[in-house]
């Protein structure tokens, strides 16, 4: 992936190898005043040779131009469309979007769309939002390529990339159901997550190892592949509770794996909650609506999405700075799903 330390080729670089003043590489590739035919065809030679990218953002803060930043996802459509459409995806987008508008931004949504596609290149942004990248993320590694500005709502995913970002806090978030779960009786809980390698998923492993090892239960950890969807959330509970009849709890951290979960549960005969609880990590749509409704979490996403867009913004203007922010601590949902005793 991208380095977003690497450096950025800028005007300067281009006027010393092309032997020209700043100001003329400015005028040839902007179309500006006096520049000969020839100088302009070499300048523009040196430029494309460097892989050099005009700063948009300076661009237009010198010509009175509006500046647009980009919110991009990247989960598969299974995961991020259906009802989730109107979920996490769009939760962070209705407050981004009236953030950036306040700082004079205007903010696109990108769909969510194959590593192969080339729509990246077709955007014409100043910066971009990246929702919890995994490692080696072709979305985020095309917007670093380009030399843009980044923030990641959620700190991307492996360990070799400096990006800043908005912390989810998915560690605490997880101990906070686990530890709900276990409160209301919970002897035997599984836990699915997704194959991706993002940075939710690995910090909600160590939070359950170390809720497993700390009241001596054999874990039980299932990855499975974001593509599949509700269906691959109803295979994977039918895997688990085969494998393992005397589960009695399961933490499925992806909303669409955890509706196609109950939906097998309750085939199986397997009662929610009473033999069997269920949560998972984003109080949506789907939670909301998955019968019966799931225990999950409000994440403070309008928070979030401002902080994202202020990060970002100062990012734009030049101030690096500030690389990290936390979002506030996640709070309970609580549902039917998970609800054996009284409150």
């Amino acid at each position: 992936m991208a380095d977003s330390s690497a450096q950025r080729i800028t005007i300067a670089d281009v006027a010393r190898e092309a032997g020209v003043s700043r100001t003329t590489v400015s005028h040839a590739l902007n179309g500006r005043g006096q520049v000969d035919p020839a100088t302009r065809s070499k300048v523009e030679d040196v430029a494309r040779s460097l892989g050099y990218r005009p700063n948009r953002h300076a661009q237009r803060l010198r010509t009175g131009g509006t500046s647009m930043i980009a919110l991009l996802s990247s989960m598969p459509f299974t995961v991020s469309g259906g009802p989730s459409r109107l979920g996490f995806f769009m939760e962070v987008a209705s407050v981004a979007a009236t953030s950036a508008l306040e700082r004079g931004l205007v903010m696109a949504l990108v769909p969510p769309h194959r590593p192969d596609q080339n729509s990246l290149n077709l955007l014409d942004i100043d910066g971009a939002l990246v929702i919890e990248p995994q490692a080696g993320d072709p979305q985020l590694a095309a917007l670093l390529a380009q030399g843009l500005p980044v923030v990641s709502i959620g700190r991307p995913g492996g360990d070799n990339i400096d990006v800043p970002y908005v912390d989810l806090l998915s560690g605490p978030a997880t101990q906070m159901l686990l530890t709900h779960m276990l409160a209301q009786g919970a002897q035997r809980i599984a836990l699915v997550v997704g194959a991706s390698e993002r940075t939710s998923y690995s910090q909600a492993e160590q939070a359950y190892a170390a809720m497993a090892a700390g009241h001596g239960m054999q874990p039980v950890t299932l990855r499975l592949d974001e593509a599949l969807g509700e269906d691959g959330g109803y295979a994977a509970a039918r895997q688990l509770l085969t494998e393992h009849p005397e589960l009695d709890a399961m933490l499925v951290m992806v909303d669409a794996f955890a509706v196609g979960a109950a939906r097998y549960a309750q085939e199986a005969g397997r009662r929610i909650p009473e033999e069997l609880m269920l949560a998972t990590r984003y109080d949506g749509l789907r939670a909301r609506s998955c019968e019966p409704p799931l225990t999950a979490l409000d994440l403070h996403l309008e928070t979030v999405a401002q902080q994202a867009v202020d990060l970002l913004f100062e990012h734009l203007r030049g101030d690096m700075t500030r690389r990290t922010a936390s979002s506030p601590l996640p709070s309970l949902a609580l549902r039917r799903s998970t609800q054996r005793k009284p409150r």
